[in-house]
């Protein structure tokens, strides 16, 4: 139960800048200043002295949380740095559990191999015989033993799917690496997914791992029928440590019949009436990645995944440009259709010509439903053409980034950049254009595809350089953001994509006054010698409606998802 808390030191939000007082209660900011120690004197508040900064909690606006809580549970391959460490550790992992019937895992690193092609054969070293599915970091490719493919009826003869690629040795038959989920859901369909006492524990892991981080909002990017009981069961059971909020997956395969049983998963959610879990946005894949050369491009990749370039391929006429999972038209009639029923569009785009797709998309929904506030998102914006980039402020489109992307790391360096070329290398994360031109902006993570910390995600939206701090003056210095525009783009912007009175702390904002939840931090971010530094800040505490909800030891055993 949360308490009536005086909080007095150095206190900031977006939208009140900083501040040297806060009171709080029944979970609600009521007084900022001398009037918060007026009132404060009155009632006899509890005083907490902020040594270093205390500012609204952080949200995470695109994030797979039950897909990072259940990276626990399979083989543990996340940290394995060569192909060898994870056979040994699925080997282990399988001697450990000899009466599972298929052991699951995630994720590897698909930089291992060149052209992240990995093999059935590797897998069957490690447990001969048994079904064996790994997914990639990028959760958008699966690895499988031979046992696998032999039980999903995976031979060469079975065709690509829809919206799938089955990667393939020269005499055609299947290497054991399925990419894009048209091609995994060969396997899912088979062989299923995880029970859902598993998945609910899983869940619970990684909201006691958010609140650790200071996190109390995520936005969950990609939940289907498989997934939802075990959200409907971790509230019925009030096993969520943090609020959560669901984009129900739509299927350009299912689609229109599929509209149905979207709208009454929203109704299943809303009937629990549980205030830690909603589920009001529709989740859309416009295209893929461009690890994969499945991002959809204005113009062709520099190179293809077998090195080769695009201009080999024109007697073929095989694609060159990535891959749209909806074709523009059919795009913006589901958005236009979800959002006539008042669902928040959440369109994963990666590529600039996906970008244009979904931004005509929520220009065509207001054209035929109106106009409103419907904050759409359209989430990753890694490539955005210049002539789209004053649309996102123009149709109150919400650019979600995961700002930790924007550095010339491994991945960008060894499978990121050949594919793009120059001069689309530098102009990924155009974060600051975003900012100047308006746009709502939101920051998330898309964890456990990459960290969950928004402390690491702000380093490097505001120094674009690497841990080590490369290259000399930030990767196109021109796209850093100041330090206040990333933390707002954590509290205040995540907040407004969730439709949430939080993340500010004026309490005339709202009637009744913001939700109070809450982070303290070892240092002020704006304090350090350099952004990159920030990195280094940790949360001492989090508090969720005033409620403490960090330190905990329930938070300390699941550790933080980074």
């Amino acid at each position: 139960m949360s308490q009536t808390t005086l909080f007095t030191g150095r206190i900031w939000s977006a939208c009140t800048g900083d501040l040297d007082a806060l009171l709080v209660d029944d979970g609600r900011v009521v007084a900022t200043g001398d009037r918060a120690r007026e009132r404060a004197s009155e009632i006899g508040a509890v005083e907490h002295e902020v040594p270093t900064l205390l500012l609204p909690a952080f949200g995470d606006g695109h994030a797979h949380p039950l897909f990072g809580g259940l990276e626990s549970e399979g083989p543990a391959i996340r940290e394995c740095t060569s192909v060898e460490e994870i056979v040994a550790e699925v080997a282990r992992y399988a001697a450990a559990h000899p009466d599972l019937d298929v052991i699951r895992g995630a994720s590897y690193d698909a930089s291992l191999v060149d052209g992240g092609l990995f093999d059935a054969r590797w897998l069957d070293e490690a447990a001969p015989g048994r079904p064996v599915v790994l997914r990639a970091w990028d959760y958008h490719t699966v690895w499988v033993s031979t046992a696998t493919l032999e039980r999903c009826g995976i031979t060469a003869q079975t065709p690509d799917p829809p919206l799938g690629e089955i990667a393939r040795r020269p005499d055609g038959s299947p290497l054991g690496t399925l990419r894009e989920w048209g091609a995994v859901d060969l396997v899912t369909d088979v062989l299923g997914e995880w029970d859902v006492e598993t998945m609910v524990r899983s869940v619970e892991r990684a909201g006691r791992a958010y609140a650790a981080l200071g996190v109390t909002w995520v936005q969950d990017a990609w939940v289907t029928p498989a997934e939802l009981p075990a959200w409907l069961r971790a509230a019925r059971e009030d096993r969520l440590p943090v609020r959560f909020d669901l984009a129900l997956h739509a299927d350009p395969r299912r689609w229109p019949d599929q509209l149905g049983e979207i709208l009454a998963m929203r109704e299943q959610v809303r009937a629990l009436g549980h205030p830690r879990l909603r589920a009001e946005s529709v989740k859309f894949f416009a295209d893929g990645v461009v690890e994969n050369a499945t991002a959809a491009l204005l113009e062709p990749y520099a190179t293809l995944l077998d090195g080769s370039r695009p201009e080999e391929h024109a007697a073929c006429g095989c694609p060159v440009d990535g891959m749209m999972v909806w074709p523009p038209e059919q795009l913006a009639e589901a958005v236009t259709a979800v959002d006539a029923h008042g669902l928040q569009p959440h369109i994963h785009a990666i590529g600039d010509r996906a970008v244009r797709a979904a931004l005509d998309a929520v220009g065509a929904a207001e054209a035929a439903n109106g106009p409103r506030d419907r904050r759409a998102v359209v989430a990753h914006v890694q490539l955005v053409d210049p002539a789209d980039r004053a649309r996102f402020a123009e149709l109150g489109v919400i650019a979600n980034a995961e700002p930790l992307w924007a550095q010339l790391d491994d991945l960008m360096t060894v499978l990121t950049v050949p594919r793009l070329g120059q001069p689309r290398v530098d102009e990924q994360y155009c974060l600051a254009d975003l900012h100047a031109l308006g746009t709502p902006l939101s920051f998330g993570s898309d964890w456990p595809v990459s960290s969950a910390d928004p402390l690491e995600g702000m380093a490097v939206a505001c120094s674009r350089q690497t841990q080590d701090r490369v290259p000399e003056g930030g990767w196109v210095p021109e796209q850093r953001l100041p330090v206040e525009a990333a933390l707002a783009a954590y509290t205040l912007g995540s907040a407004h994509q969730a439709r949430r009175d939080a993340g500010c702390l004026d309490p005339g904002c709202v009637a009744g006054g913001p939700v109070a939840d809450l982070v303290e931090l070892t240092a002020d971010p704006r304090d350090l010698p350099s952004p990159r530094d920030i990195d280094g800040i940790r949360v001492r505490r989090t508090w969720l409606a005033g409620r403490a909800v960090h330190p905990s030891p329930a938070a300390d055993e699941a550790g933080a998802p980074r």
